[in-house]
């Protein structure tokens, strides 16, 4: 029996808010100031066959790959007590620091689905403190590798103790547990209140729901062939990206042959971030009020090559991956439907020695709008993290915020102004490692309709320019200087 209209949408509320309690119960228990103040985490729902029904609006870039990860577990044996763990970004995971953890859950000994969190930790292990070096060429020099295995109590200890900070990273993966166990009560209790049965009914009405709403909305766009050019900024010079978006009728093909091969540095992708950022900006061009679920997503069809920077083979390096080359997938979708390109960067930052690690993403400036000016200041795309509080910033680590401000002027201009990026300049109180990991310093962000282009991003240390990807070590008194780049402007003014 389908449910009525009512009936579906307190089925979407309940499982929308199961989430959302997932997710303020994983930040309200986190230790990391990744967690607790920038919110770099994500929870979802999904099915017994792996379906995902219900996201919160969490990270983009973790929610998108999040389904990946939970089917890497699923033909394993589940039990009520057993969770997983994982962030084997060739099974399931993005890139390293990014952990998954699944928990299976059980009704009246039956299998009805999976609650499911992934969080940045600040740490796993990687050859400089923070775990995202600029210049890695290789997945080892990035930290502990998690194949999915069960997480226990003695897997999380020798997890942990290969990373720095190890009582914080199992405070923050005990966190993880607490806000599965939330998700998971609240599906149980779906399940008791109307039955397993009913239940995955009512959660396949809801996927079919979405799925008719996202082909609706890309109907609306029209028939035809769209295509997109752009680059990323390696050290070594820049990596052609390519994509030809074909939408007939109701079904989208995003494919993008023609791009770079597979990176010898960090920039890679493997083949679900990729897939992440293309639902991200298909969710923008539709109807952002549209349930995020695995149903929203079945009008998509993503191709990228195999053994390219967008399908990278095991083992690649894949840190700046996840940020950086996620952020230019999804410009370059926006792009294809004539939309002005925000910053296209997180603008990572990583600090830290043997005692604190300290990572965190900037914001910028968003691209403007037919109707609207771009917002300043914000995180853009794959990115819906929070700034770290300078507050929150000097007193737990050794750092100084002599500046933090918007960059006025800029954004693009154009009938629609694109947003400010911002200024952030930190100085080191004892010595410590630093990485930065940005893009958008060599090419400006686009206009678009006339619009002129967003100032591109600008970094230096003690006054010298510095490359967008580069590291070493800050001296007690250093000051780094980050200005991140502002969005293209729309509209010819």
């Amino acid at each position: 029996m389908s449910l009525d209209p009512i009936e579906l949408r307190v089925l979407t509320g309940a499982l929308r808010a199961a989430c959302a309690e997932m997710g303020a119960v994983l930040i309200r228990s986190a230790h990391s100031s990744n967690i607790k103040e920038r919110r770099d985490a994500s929870t979802g729902l999904f099915d017994a066959d792996g379906q995902m029904v219900m996201q919160a609006e969490h990270i983009p870039v973790h929610l998108g790959a999040m389904p990946a990860a939970v089917r890497a577990v699923l033909a394993e044996r589940h039990e009520p007590s057993r969770a997983w763990i994982l962030n084997d970004p060739f099974a399931g995971g993005t890139h390293l620091p990014d952990i998954t953890v699944i928990t299976p859950v059980f009704h009246e000994s039956a299998l009805i689905g999976f609650a499911a969190s992934r969080a940045h930790h600040a740490d796993v292990g990687g050859r400089l403190p923070g775990s995202m070096p600029a210049d890695s060429t290789s997945l080892a020099e990035e930290g502990l590798v998690i194949s999915p295995r069960p997480l226990t109590e003695d897997s999380m200890e020798e997890i942990v103790a290969v990373m720095r900070q190890p009582e914080e990273r199992r405070a923050d993966l005990r966190a993880q547990l607490a806000a599965n166990r939330a998700g998971a009560t609240r599906l149980a209790e779906l399940a008791g209140r109307l039955g397993p049965e009913r239940l995955r009914e009512g959660t396949d009405e809801v996927l079919d729901y979405c799925e008719r709403r996202t082909r609706a909305a890309l109907s609306a766009l029209g028939d035809g062939t769209r295509e997109a050019r752009d680059v990323l900024e390696a050290p070594e010079g820049d990596l052609e990206l390519s994509l030809r978006a074909e939408l007939t009728g109701s079904t989208l093909v995003l494919d993008f042959a023609g791009s770079a091969a597979q990176h010898e540095g960090n920039l890679n992708c493997p083949e679900a971030v990729t897939a992440s950022a293309c639902m991200f900006a298909v969710r923008v061009l539709t109807d952002p009020d549209i349930p995020p679920t695995a149903g929203a997503y079945r009008p998509i069809e993503v191709r990228a090559p195999l053994g390219s920077v967008l399908n990278a083979r095991p083992g690649a390096a894949v840190a700046a991956g996840n940020v950086e080359t996620s952020s230019r997938v999804a410009d370059m979708v926006l792009s294809a439907f004539g939309r002005a390109q925000g910053q296209g960067t997180m603008n990572n930052l990583t600090l830290g020695d043997d005692s604190f690690s300290y990572y965190e993403t900037l914001g910028g400036g968003q691209g403007a709008c037919e109707d609207s000016d771009g917002p300043s200041g914000v995180h853009v795309a794959m990115s819906n993290t929070l700034n770290t509080p300078v507050e929150a910033l000097e007193r737990e680590f050794p750092v100084r915020v002599l500046e933090y401000s918007l960059r006025r002027g800029s954004g693009g201009a154009g009938a629609h102004r694109g947003g400010d990026g911002v200024v952030r300049e930190l100085q080191a109180l004892r010595e410590m490692t630093w990485s930065l990991i940005a893009e958008r310093r060599r090419h400006r962000p686009r206009g678009a309709s006339g619009a002129g282009d967003g100032a591109p991003g600008r970094d230096t240390l003690d006054g010298a320019p510095i490359p967008g990807k580069s590291a070493g070590v800050l001296p007690a008194g250093a000051r780094l200087r980050i200005e991140t780049p502002g969005g293209g402007g729309f509209g010819d003014g």
